[in-house]
């Protein structure tokens, strides 16, 4: 007979990243809320009262007679209107109002509530420690107990439908008692516990700023950081709980990552970047949703500080990432699939990396030019990715080798076949970012600057001819905006304009601004270089009603902006 309970089981809420579970029923997870009007004490379960089964009685109305049957005579009206008689509407009418009656009954969810849950939960942690160091070696003893804590600790779950109560969950204690079951003997214990700090802190739970910073800063205060990692390190992926347990701890990660200040610690102050570099080696029949979680984390925490790239990429981190994604140098990963988001993970993990001046050597040594400019020629998927990471490491003051090694690598001719062609907004972004990268960092008068010119010259200037045509179609759409923007600017005071600022560069900068600013770049190197390519532009822009003068103003709004522009340096244009 199936238990009442179950039958009635509120499900979770929905997250916002499902973890993978098993259908076993004996090993399967899963937190369950409380409902709104359900006991603190008895973890919000009904209980019932069976009665003495008789199988004798015949259950259910008796059988009408074959009488009744002939008979037709409908007088008193039973099948009319809606279909009851007057005796059972005024039954159904007073089952209706006794509903009603529980529902106003339903206990409050308040300050009480959670004070009464707090002193619930802080006694069953009590008695659970006490009946653990009194029966230490007999964990029948305790058991119960046990079982008790874990009902408890999922009762927490409801917290996360209101936020507003944090702050008393908070000064009751509780979050750091919650937080001390990670040290929990049993894992089981601690999975919980780590569960629930996933829900209460997740980004789909509607707390406002103050609210979920005051619970964080609790739980950090009771060492929340080292004992995740402790958990972490001592949990077996090959058992299910133990897998579905680090699961959590990589949500707990995600929902504290978006706090700058705690992503920098993650990545710097505890052993997180270690594992997880180590976690997205681990060899897999297929991509399982843990090891793309981590590269996904790994990505996070590289992305907040200079300081976590630099342990990255001390840990040879680059190196191991490009041995990950050199089988997709011609392979591209099923759509859809875990497989495929691990992938693009690991290419966010190399590019945030490459921004540093060590980053881009680690890259050099470990032939990632090269890698990338395989897949330019051959991939797929891989082919848009692998031109940002080729930006990124020839951008700056410090891309000056590898912009070099991509012309001795042969890497012209697949960047510039790119470039003919038409390409989406970002390649051509990044395509437009290499070439001028390469013309500000290599040498004058080396050979591999003279390659780089040649390719421009070449068949009458057909590459400069595609120059001009992208900065024209840019400035185009970028005018299109700033007349928008001038009207608007003309019905506000200084200050809303200064208010308004941010938005408007945004605008602008969807309209195609930062591709314009370096066609404009790149078509100004060319115009120093060679007499023959500034008598060949100025010619194309005629054609399009326009002049040098245009491409000045777009290098001028340059360098009155307040954003700095990774390739712009002053030596550029003085």
């Amino acid at each position: 007979m199936a238990n009442i309970d179950d039958l009635f089981k509120k499900p979770n809420a929905p997250s916002k990243r499902k973890v993978e579970i098993s259908n076993d029923p004996s090993t399967v997870y899963k937190a369950t809320k409380l409902t709104a009007n359900g006991d603190v004490k008895s973890n919000g379960k009904a209980t019932v009262e069976e009665a003495d089964e008789d199988d004798d009685i015949e259950a259910g109305p008796t059988l009408p007679s074959d009488e009744a049957e002939e008979n037709n005579d409908d007088a008193e009206g039973r099948f009319f209107g809606g279909g009851i008689t007057n005796g059972t509407a005024e039954v159904l009418n007073f089952i209706d109002e006794r509903d009603k009656g529980d529902d106003s009954k339903a206990e409050k969810i308040d300050a009480a509530w959670v004070r009464k849950l707090a002193l619930n939960f802080e006694r069953r942690i009590s008695k659970n420690s006490e009946l653990r160091a009194k029966f230490e070696d007999d964990p029948q003893k305790f058991m119960s107990s046990e079982a008790d804590l874990d009902a408890d600790i999922k009762a927490l779950s409801i917290l996360s439908d209101h936020p507003e109560l944090y702050g008393e969950f908070v000064k009751l204690g509780c979050a750091a008692s919650l937080v001390s079951l990670l040290s929990h003997e049993n894992t089981d214990i601690a999975i919980d516990a780590i569960e629930i700090i996933n829900e209460l802190t997740d980004e789909d739970v509607e707390a406002e700023q103050e609210q979920w910073d005051l619970l964080v800063d609790a739980k950090l205060e009771a060492d929340l950081l080292n004992l995740l990692y402790d958990n972490i390190a001592r949990l077996d992926e090959e058992n299910e709980s133990d897998r579905a347990g680090v699961y959590h701890i990589l949500g707990v990660l995600e929902n504290l990552s978006s706090r700058t200040a705690i992503a920098v610690s993650l990545g710097t102050d505890t052993s997180f970047i270690p594992w997880l570099l180590r976690r997205i080696q681990e060899k897999e029949p297929t991509i399982t949703q843990n090891k793309q979680y981590s590269a996904e984390i790994l990505a996070i925490l590289l992305q907040s500080s200079p300081a976590s790239q630099l342990r990255f990429i001390n840990l040879d981190g680059i190196d191991i990432v490009l041995q990950l994604l050199s089988p997709y140098r011609k392979r591209d990963p099923a759509k859809g699939t875990e497989e495929e988001e691990y992938v693009e993970n690991l290419f966010d993990i190399a590019t945030c990396c490459l921004d540093q001046a060590d980053g881009k050597t680690k890259f050099l040594e470990a032939e990632g030019v090269e890698l990338c400019l395989i897949m330019l020629r051959e991939g797929k998927m891989s082919r848009p990715r692998a031109l940002r990471l080729l930006d990124h490491a020839l951008g700056g003051p410090d891309g000056a080798a590898c912009c070099t090694q991509l012309v001795e690598a042969a890497g012209l001719k697949p960047v510039f076949s790119l470039f003919m062609k038409s390409q989406d907004h970002q390649a051509t972004e990044h395509l437009l970012g290499i070439l001028a990268s390469m013309l500000r960092s290599l040498p004058a008068n080396s050979a591999e600057r003279i390659r780089l010119l040649a390719k421009f010259v070449e068949k009458d200037y057909e590459k400069l001819s595609r120059a001009v045509k992208i900065r024209s179609d840019y400035a185009s759409k970028v005018a299109v905006v700033d007349r928008q923007i001038g009207g608007e600017r003309a019905t506000l005071s200084a200050e809303e304009q200064e208010d308004r600022a941010d938005e408007w560069l945004s605008r602008r900068l969807d309209a195609g601004l930062y591709s314009l600013q370096t066609a404009s770049v790149v078509l100004t190197w060319l115009v120093a270089e060679d007499e023959g390519a500034r008598e060949k532009m100025k010619a194309l822009l005629a054609e399009r009603g326009e002049g040098l003068e245009g491409v000045r103003r777009t290098l001028e709004g340059m360098c009155e902006s307040s954003v700095t522009l990774g390739f712009l340096w002053e030596s550029d244009f003085y």
